[in-house]
């Protein structure tokens, strides 16, 4: 009989209790007790098991469950004879960041020493012990918070961890394990609400008097979506091992393999399903081991039975959203690559320092990696200095739907009419275009600042090289959309060809209004017909396109004004 799939469920002990769908994933357990690193700090894509994995660590080591064998019988740590003895004999401290979402600084500590204060209650029966002194029963009920009021300070929040570990190590005799879900949750809402420095000089000194001057630590175990820079949380904690999704290290531990998707969908009487399912959610790699599929998505077409995007469409992919469509020519153009189906190469380092996302683009990639959307094909390291070069595609079909819908909702102001401007290009309207792509201009051009101060160049080649996603979004299945690649005797910046003889093919020009070159925007249109005399037309007509069969438009813009006009020529 096929087990009832709980969609959501994190609590390890719940699952197994109610004998719920479960794939076995206890060997980590053994895995990384026998590696010994005192701190171990893990990332990987959002639903991926994460939290699911330290619930399990909770139960399998934490003294709290020293009567609970039962969770593990049957699965395949309880093989080792070893590891049963181990079981439940630890104190366990187990905290989650995942709630820590502020709009401001004091909010934020506020959410996390309401964490802290949660841990302390579960633990307030050490007090009742005589091994401890008034002041330590004092510092204890220091760390109480409730609903209007915070009396934990931020020096007694910061030494919080560190203090209790001592006393649970008193109390119990053994040193304690410490795990920490998703660490990162509040410094990515820091660095978006703009309060990213304080709060990781808050946050900074709890992790170093928790993880780095811990004399009390057993070991520990940090879990995220992004490998924040150390430099930014921590300060010299040499004693770390960090697990990214390129390294090969528990590659198998997060997340399902394929051999253990195949047997699920045998188990439900969904053997026929198995390709389609490898193409839609399949593709991610950890390390070397690919052929890894989101947990996620996988319960869920168990439960419903349909192909969706579920795990592409439950994030907010806003930060992600704003990178992209605010970066320059460059990233939207290996952008426009991989909505191709074609791979890019880029250098980026892997740890994210998100006060500086806006200065350096090449952290989008690593964001893109991190988050699952892009996937890595190969890594080669260049020069004496060994700089690693990934190469990168779009993890699976399901992650191609979410790139979809982000670039389609950039132009989804009701006031933009992107769809009425696509359908004029496609019919050949001249006038309608104007008047649409002027809407468009109007409500969409400001999304496309980056905030940097761009000149009023720059403004419309982001905005344009923007425009040209949802171009590919939009008219993928009739037209292949280039920009910026050379034909004839230049480079163009916009080409559709079609992919029936039922369309024209289309070349697109963009020009800035030059007020000492230009006396008005019309002169601007007019210095675009450059196109047959750079011969643009030449990729076109050697795929056998006639020239009676090829537009040419000149777009000319002027702060939100733009003036589309067609070059005449002979056929």
């Amino acid at each position: 009989m096929k087990k009832t799939i709980s969609i959501g469920k994190q609590s390890f002990s719940s699952l197994r209790e109610k004998n719920y769908f479960f794939i076995d994933k206890t060997h980590f357990i053994k895995d990384w007790w026998e590696k010994g690193d005192d701190i171990t700090w893990i990332t990987r894509p959002r639903r991926f098991g994460k939290t699911l994995n330290m619930s399990m660590l909770e139960c399998f080591f934490s003294n709290k469950y020293a009567d609970r064998a039962d969770l593990f019988e049957g699965l395949s740590i309880w093989q080792e004879e070893t590891y049963r003895k181990l079981q439940g004999t630890y104190p366990v401290i187990f905290l989650s960041f995942a709630a820590v979402k502020a709009g401001n600084l004091e909010d934020a500590k506020t959410q996390i020493k309401q964490e802290i204060a949660r841990l302390y209650r579960e633990n307030s029966h050490l007090m009742k012990e005589d091994a401890f002194s008034e002041n330590e029963r004092e510092l204890y009920d220091s760390t109480t918070v409730n609903s209007t009021t915070v009396n934990m300070d931020d020096v007694t929040a910061q030494a919080s961890l560190k203090n209790l570990s001592e006393w649970m190590e008193r109390y119990y005799g053994k040193k304690v394990i410490i795990l920490l879900d998703e660490y990162d949750t509040p410094m990515q809402e820091a660095y978006v609400q703009g309060y990213w420095d304080e709060f990781t000089s808050f946050v900074r000194s709890l992790f170093n008097a928790s993880f780095k001057t811990n004399p009390y630590l057993e070991r520990a175990i940090m879990t995220g979506i992004t490998r924040v820079s150390k430099e930014s949380i921590f300060s010299d904690l040499n004693n770390l091992r960090v697990v990214t999704t390129t390294s090969n290290l528990y590659a198998d531990c997060f997340g399902f393999t394929e051999e253990e998707v195949f047997a699920a969908l045998d188990e439900y009487g969904m053997e026929d399903k198995k390709d389609e399912v490898k193409q839609w959610y399949d593709g991610f790699t950890f390390g070397e081991h690919r052929d890894i599929y989101n947990p996620w998505s996988i319960t869920n077409y168990l439960d419903e039975g349909r192909l969706y995007p579920y795990w592409a469409s439950t994030s907010s992919n806003g930060l992600v959203s704003r990178l992209i469509r605010t970066a320059s020519a460059d990233v939207k153009e290996k952008m426009e690559d991989l909505l191709k189906g074609q791979e890019i190469s880029v250098n980026f380092d892997e740890q994210i320092v998100y006060n500086q996302l806006d200065d350096n683009e090449d952290a989008i990639w690593s964001l893109l990696l991190a988050s699952g959307y892009l996937k890595v094909q190969n890594i080669d390291y260049r020069g004496i200095t060994l700089e690693p070069w990934y190469t990168l595609n779009i993890t699976n079909i399901e992650t191609l739907s979410m790139f979809t819908a982000m670039f389609r909702g950039w132009f989804k102001n009701k006031d933009a009419n992107y769809n009425d401007f696509v359908k004029a290009l496609l019919k050949g309207s001249l006038k309608e275009m104007n008047i649409y792509m002027n809407d468009v201009a109007f409500a969409t051009f400001s999304n496309f600042d980056t905030g940097r101060k761009p000149s009023e160049k720059s403004q419309p080649e982001r905005f344009y090289h923007g425009f040209v996603l949802g171009l590919l979004v939009e008219l993928r299945d009739r037209y292949q959309i280039r920009s910026n690649r050379e034909s004839g005797y230049g480079r163009y910046d916009v080409m559709l060809i079609p992919m029936t003889k039922m369309d024209d093919a289309i070349v697109i020009e963009f020009k800035v209004h030059e007020p000492d070159e230009e006396a008005t925007l019309q002169d601007t249109v007019h210095a675009l017909d450059q196109i047959s005399e750079k011969n643009y037309d030449a990729e076109l007509l050697a795929q056998g396109i006639p020239a009676d069969r090829i537009r040419h438009y000149g777009f000319a813009f002027e702060g939100k004004k733009v003036l589309i006009g067609q070059e005449s020529r002979e056929a």
